[in-house]
């Protein structure tokens, strides 16, 4: 029996998301799909709904830091369900400019009615009220402090740990563009699988379709989706395995290790597979890629994509790659895209800056050595190993590498060629970081080692 959808209003179901995302630490994508596909909003509640989920969690610092300056009490002494709404209404006063200021009001207030906070519906329409008197003249309502990290911090929302990462890797003035970059709504990247179409044919397909799409300078099958985009599966092609999502620097991970037709391929974590589809593209299918992972339902992503996409050269290996044993000297190439802080994907994925602490990330880069050293005895000699990661954290990348390289003395770094489609991404003699506010993508390090 199919279940009808429920009728709900797009602040009242924004109010249910955060509770999700409170009561039980869901993921901020996973609480918001499950939920629209749950009900039955219309395209434009829809969009609002995802604007100010998305918005409040990336935010919700800021906004914390107005409840403490406009309330009598601080943010994290509100009840749960209170603070939620104080943040429904914060957000769309202070970044949404189709909204008017009354109805932002309003509708907190009904919220706080509707939701068994009858008592306290003043106390949203005296802070929501407050902050719009404090607005006049352009005065900002947000009383930033003195010290340029904390402010740094607070007017972006941000975690101190990571502002201080940033800024003594690259300082304030690229800490503050990074920081703005990343609140911004991301735009989707999508790889034309030139063994079954064309760019061209794409790109018709999908303007036809009423898509904004953009093609992608230096990536011969990248196309950039920008605006409304609807549901990624029902666009033309998706179904049919002409394209796939992938951001450009990623894309660019595969075009770095430059796999061969016929090659053997290992890819020690290979889920959910857009690296692993990309190299078999770039094979023209042909040779073999050994596709790792751990988790067996990440592994069955891979294995879908693969089918989607009508790749034949994908054997997936279910394993920890620290202990596979198996590719001793097997492979020509190995890309080695370790699990990672994520630090690079802050406008997608933005409750990551809420997750990560210096103290797990301190964890991760164990792991991350432990791969590397596994992964470095599966190359053939004078083969090529990638290591790959889309965090902008520099434990997690130049000192991993400095570290392997310390004790791996056969191995060597080879520079990244400047005359190639690498030209404008190269930072370094060594290896290339990008840095997504210069880019318009993701963050991501790579670097290739080979084996003397």
């Amino acid at each position: 029996m199919q279940h009808s959808k429920k009728q709900i209003n797009p602040r009242q179901l924004t109010l249910e998301i955060l509770q999700q995302i409170d009561r039980k630490n869901s993921y901020t994508d996973t609480a918001l799909n499950r939920a629209l596909n749950q009900t039955n909003l219309n395209p434009k509640d829809r969009s609002l709904c995802t604007e100010l989920v998305y918005g409040i969690v990336r935010h919700q610092r800021t906004l914390d830091t107005l409840i403490d300056q406009l309330g009598k009490k601080k943010a994290q002494q509100q009840p749960p369900n209170l603070r939620r709404i104080l943040h429904i209404g914060l957000y769309q006063l202070r970044y949404l400019d189709h909204i008017p200021p009354s109805a932002a009001v309003n509708t907190s207030v009904d919220l706080a009615k509707e939701n068994k906070l009858q008592r306290l519906s003043g106390v949203v329409n005296g802070i929501l009220r407050q902050y719009i008197r404090s607005n006049t003249n352009n005065n900002d309502p947000l009383i930033l402090p003195n010290h340029p990290l904390k402010k740094l911090a607070i007017q972006y929302s941000f975690p101190d740990w990571i502002i201080e990462t940033w800024v003594k890797q690259w300082g304030e003035a690229t800490t503050e563009k990074l920081c703005h970059w990343f609140n911004q709504a991301p735009t989707i990247d999508i790889r034309v699988n030139p063994l079954k179409t064309t760019l061209q044919s794409i790109q018709t397909k999908l303007t036809e379709a009423g898509v904004n799409v953009t093609p992608l300078s230096s990536f011969p099958y990248g196309l950039r989706l920008q605006g409304k985009i609807g549901a990624i599966s029902t666009l033309p092609g998706f179904s049919q395995g002409y394209w796939t999502v992938q951001d450009t620097s990623a894309q660019l991970v595969g075009y770095f290790l430059d796999p061969q037709p016929g090659e053997t391929i290992i890819d020690a974590c290979a889920a959910p597979g857009g690296k692993t589809t990309h190299i078999a593209e770039l094979m023209q299918d042909q040779g073999t890629i050994f596709a790792c992972d751990r988790t067996l339902s990440r592994l069955k992503k891979v294995q879908e994509n693969a089918q989607r996409l009508q790749l034949n050269s994908i054997q997936t290996v279910a394993g920890d790659s620290r202990y596979l044993q198996q590719f001793i000297n097997k492979g020509d190439r190995v890309l080695v895209d370790v699990p990672c802080s994520g630090l690079g994907t802050l406008h997608r994925h933005p409750d990551i800056r809420w997750r990560k602490t210096s103290e797990n990330i301190k964890e991760l880069t164990f792991l991350q050595l432990e791969i590397l050293s596994q992964a470095s005895h599966w190359v053939k000699p004078e083969g090529t190993l990638v290591y790959a990661t889309c965090t902008l954290n520099p434990s997690e990348n130049q000192e991993i590498i400095e570290t392997f390289l310390t004790t791996h003395s056969h191995w060597y770094i080879e520079p990244p060629n400047a005359n190639s489609i690498f030209s404008s991404f190269v930072t370094s003699s060594k290896w290339i970081q990008i840095l997504p506010h210069e880019h318009h993508s993701d963050g991501f390090f790579m670097v290739k080692l080979k084996k003397g």
